[in-house]
């Protein structure tokens, strides 16, 4: 693959604008297990996954497709064309931003929606079959969720909520995969369905209210303890195993 079809595989701009960097003496490639200076736009590389180049001095891992894990803070929107927040993309670096795609809707896309109050674990990829997957609730992906209740817990809102609770657009039941009181207002919720604000309309269904909502884990796999809110890091091929399964 010729440098400069790389780098905008990568999402560092146009063919144009990426021709220009290397030729600019800004790219820096891996050759032999060190970094040096390419300025050829065409040379032709032998890429392969994780293969590093640099970038006006920033290290940059090759991937055909992108696996991200953000941890998001609260005042976030998981939307491109926030409404009254910032979006959560601007976390991001441009080149996550800008990776092309076919739609309209250029970069990786969250798999999955947070709202702004709510804090936690955010898988974000341009793999569209992936997103899929892990979106359908036919496929019983489980979230874990953390939350902080305004009233005290008791053992029957816990029932209720395995039992299921009718929300008001549909009378088919949700019910929690999973349900634990870990603390008089700490509840430990998994579900494998994603509903408009499902874990808010399912405590006030019981009879509670949520204070505090914090993504803990999907599937297997649990946030980082060392990725704090608002940083992101790539996700590794055996993490995104553990993902996908239906702990």
């Amino acid at each position: 693959m010729q440098l400069q079809d790389i780098l905008y595989s990568q999402g560092f701009g146009t063919r144009r604008i990426c021709a220009g960097l290397i030729q600019q003496g800004h790219v820096l490639i891996t050759i032999d297990n060190a970094l040096v200076l390419c300025d050829d736009a065409l040379q032709d590389i032998d890429v392969h996954e994780g293969w590093q180049f640099s970038v006006q001095g920033v290290l940059w891992p090759y991937h055909a497709k992108a696996y991200v894990l953000l941890h998001k803070p609260a005042g976030y929107e998981c939307s491109h064309k926030p409404s009254a927040w910032p979006s959560m993309y601007t976390l991001l670096p441009p080149a996550l931003r800008q990776r092309p795609q076919k739609s309209a809707v250029q970069g990786v896309q969250a798999v999955g929606r947070l709202d702004q109050d709510t804090t936690g674990m955010l898988v974000l990829t341009d793999d569209g079959p992936l997103i899929h997957r892990m979106s359908s609730p036919r496929h019983h992906v489980p979230k874990v969720y953390e939350v902080t209740t305004a009233d005290p817990l008791d053992d029957k809102q816990v029932q209720r909520l395995l039992d299921g609770v009718v929300l008001d657009d549909s009378p088919k039941p949700v019910k929690a995969a999973a349900c634990e009181a870990v603390a008089e207002h700490h509840l430990r919720l998994t579900l494998t369905e994603g509903k408009y604000h499902q874990v808010k309309r399912m405590l006030a269904a019981v009879g509670n209210k949520v204070v505090g909502l914090h993504r803990s884990q999907i599937g297997a796999m649990p946030l980082p303890a060392d990725l704090a809110p608002g940083q992101w890091r790539w996700i590794t091929p055996d993490e995104l195993k553990l993902l996908a399964t239906n702990a």
